[in-house]
């Protein structure tokens, strides 16, 4: 009998320390993650998932730097520890989201038409120990990835069962305390996984953070994750002081100490629930995806980052108040079939997205208020259409190629009614990409892509400054395009080590530029990036494991000005190494370096930050009780480094009144150690 020839396809993706990474983790159980999940990550060079065990290996200050597992990801903190991080990705300074598009079981992060800044993504609401998986793309060119998402864009599944459940109580310096309950169990035909988290934390300012913290999860999941469904609920809410950056003057004058600060009453509280669901289907045509969200969410921020420049009397502290409700939600049908006599697939999705906003500015002292700057309500709707086709022509040669289309309709009713107005905007954007190989267990990988980001609705109607009603302003883009080109390769060659090259370039229309002196983004002159990466993973055996990554990056702007070309805190070099060992019974460890280099701070270049070198090391041993306790030091060498360096123009008392221009910084907390008990049951 003469049988017809087929071909075996993998569909699994590029998996870096997904699977087999030593548990390294007090907290981390493990479990099913996936059910009505998102996709497989798209094919290049600078993509791929990561396991839940390797990020919660890495012992971190601060929820959100987990996603430093993302090669060449930095994740900082400029402020108190209830506010959203700040990022830096691919020579970007992204300030708290701008271009990094984030999202958490499908749900968004980032806040458009944000009183802070475009895109604020907020991710203190995160519980590591939940994290199943977390897919990433860098670069424009993946049709699922539009708004915030040029620079990149991270995706992570929250488990929807564990191995086991868990109780963890960790105890550190400076007044850290948190506890974490996480347990799943059947119900009918599928399984409730709840969790509950507290946190308290002072931090070595000289006025106490005081965060306080309260996070819960409720989840109910079925079946498998090609034919299955989820429903979960989320729950945060925290309250915090906060110590902003602080000039580097008012440190050496001994107007305050190293951790001290200029306004005792900055800070903030803020709020987040949502219910969200997702569902899988898979049929004699492919798999059919969708999902949906609401999320309600409250933020109260008080910011004093020029001190008395404005107001020499009251001093310069505002309120900025953002509160709205937003749903949205996916569906996406992935055909499977064939073109030519080969295997083909076409994806076929739609994304929607509503935010009903108010967002708020209000000049205050010690947190009471003093007068309006705006008060403005926003409506801001857009949708999303994208086709991807992706074909295996040969044993070594793949292709995409796709395409999307987006439109944006915002209505703006200000409280200046020359502010008011309605605007809609679109975009459409080509994703291409080639595989070659592989060859002598090597691949090579060509992308190229166009992205975006969204400009602030009320910069889009604005005509004249709420502040001084009587000087126009220029109106921004709403949509302001990007593009990117990538050619890379990763070698597989050398058992356990996995070696990836990537060279990048992206042009952007508009920067978004952080402004000192309102502590938000502002449009500016179009750029310019072009750089490398190199990313490693190393897997010597089941329990030891090896990772380091270098990012090079040269970003420009790409227009010539007088006040010069050099993009402000666009980092020129990134670089992390790791080790990570152990077993599920017995000693496990970590031990981490992260080289944040020096950026230039103004345009001209004439003042730079210092660079950043942290270290943090992790203990721990789990016993054959399921009882496991570990040891997290900080900041293990005792540096003096800053978190995050800024310049700009601020007034202290008894300067000149047009102030003085200097470096602001927020200092890495000194040397703390963390103490974990965790039980399996």
């Amino acid at each position: 009998m003469t049988l017809s020839e087929i071909s075996v396809v993998s569909a699994a993706p590029p998996v870096i320390a997904a699977t087999g990474t030593p548990g390294a983790s007090a907290g981390y159980v493990g479990g099913v993650t996936g059910i009505g999940g998102s996709l497989l990550t798209v094919d290049a060079a600078s993509a791929g998932l990561i396991g839940g065990a390797a990020v919660n290996a890495r012992p971190v200050t601060r929820p959100g730097e987990v996603l430093e597992a993302v090669p060449g990801l930095i994740v900082t903190q400029h402020s108190g520890e209830g506010k959203a991080n700040q990022y830096f990705l691919r020579g970007f300074n992204l300030d708290h989201g701008t271009d990094i598009a984030l999202s958490v079981d499908g749900m968004p992060v980032n806040m458009r038409t944000h009183a802070h800044g475009q895109g604020y993504a907020d991710l203190n609401f995160l519980i590591p120990e939940l994290v199943g998986a977390v897919e990433y793309h860098k670069g424009p060119y993946f049709v699922r990835d539009g708004d915030f998402a040029s620079a990149g864009s991270v995706r992570i599944d929250y488990l929807d069962t564990v191995q086991q459940n868990l109780a963890l109580t960790t105890l550190g310096s400076f007044g850290y305390r948190r506890a974490l309950s996480i347990a799943s169990a059947p119900l009918g035909e599928g399984t409730l996984l709840v969790a509950g988290e507290a946190q308290v934390y002072d931090g070595p300012w000289a006025v106490p953070d005081a965060l306080r913290k309260l996070n819960g999860v409720a989840r109910y999941s079925q079946g498998t994750a090609l034919n299955g469904f989820a429903v979960t609920g989320m729950a945060y809410a925290a309250r915090w002081t906060a110590t902003n950056q602080i000039p580097e003057r008012a440190v050496a004058q001994g107007l305050i100490g190293r951790y001290g600060t200029l306004d005792p009453t900055d800070g903030g509280d803020t709020g987040r629930f949502s219910l969200s669901g997702r569902f899988s289907a898979a049929d004699g045509t492919g798999v059919t995806r969708a999902s949906a969200y609401v999320i309600r969410y409250r933020m109260n921020l008080f910011n004093d980052f020029t001190y008395f420049l404005t107001d020499p009397v009251g001093g310069d502290q505002f309120h900025q108040r953002d509160q709205r409700v937003l749903g949205g939600g996916e569906v996406l049908h992935i055909f499977q079939s064939g073109l030519f006599g080969r295997p083909l697939e076409v994806e076929i999705g739609a994304q929607t997205r509503t935010d009903a906003i108010r967002v708020g500015l209000f000049n205050t002292a010690s947190r009471q208020y003093r007068s309006t700057v705006l008060d403005d309500r926003v409506l801001e709707s857009s949708g999303a259409l994208y086709l991807d086709a992706r074909v295996r022509w040969t044993a070594w040669l793949r292709t995409s190629v796709g395409v999307r289309a987006d439109g944006y309709s915002a209505d703006v009713r200000s409280d200046t009614p020359a502010n008011s107005g309605r605007v809609t905007d679109g975009i459409v954007n080509p994703k291409l990409g080639l595989v070659l190989g592989p060859w002598s267990d090597t691949e090579i990988y060509v992308n190229y892509g166009g992205g975006f980001h969204s400009n602030d609705a009320r910069g889009v109607t604005a005509t004249v400054d709420p502040a001084s009603p009587l000087f126009n302003i220029t109106r921004s883009p709403f949509l302001v395009p990007s593009t990117g080109y990538e050619l890379g390769l990763r070698n597989r060659s050398l058992r356990g080590l996995e070696t990836s090259l990537a060279l990048f370039r992206l042009d952007f229309a508009s920067e978004n530029i952080f402004q000192g002196d309102t502590g938000t983004t502002e449009p500016s002159r179009p750029t310019r990036r072009f750089g490398v990466e190199w990313t490693n993973r190393y897997a010597l055996t089941p329990w030891l494991a090896l990772d380091g990554d270098l990012t090079i990056t040269n970003a420009r702007f790409s227009s010539s000005d007088p006040a010069g070309n050099r993009i402000p805190e666009a980092p020129t070099t990134v670089a992390s190494a790791g080790v990570t060992f152990g077993e599920p019974r017995g000693w496990f460890g970590s031990l981490r370096f992260r080289y944040f280099g020096p950026r230039p701070l103004i345009e001209d270049g004439s003042i730079r930050s210092r660079a950043t070198a942290l270290v943090n090391g992790r203990i721990g041993y789990t016993f054959d009780t399921g009882v496991s306790v570990s040891l997290d030091v900080l900041n293990l060498t005792n540096s003096r480094s800053d978190q995050i360096t800024y310049a700009y123009v601020a007034r202290l008392p008894g300067e000149p009144a047009a102030g003085l221009i200097d470096r602001v910084f927020h200092p890495v907390e000194p040397a703390a150690v963390r103490l974990t008990i965790a039980g399996r049951f």
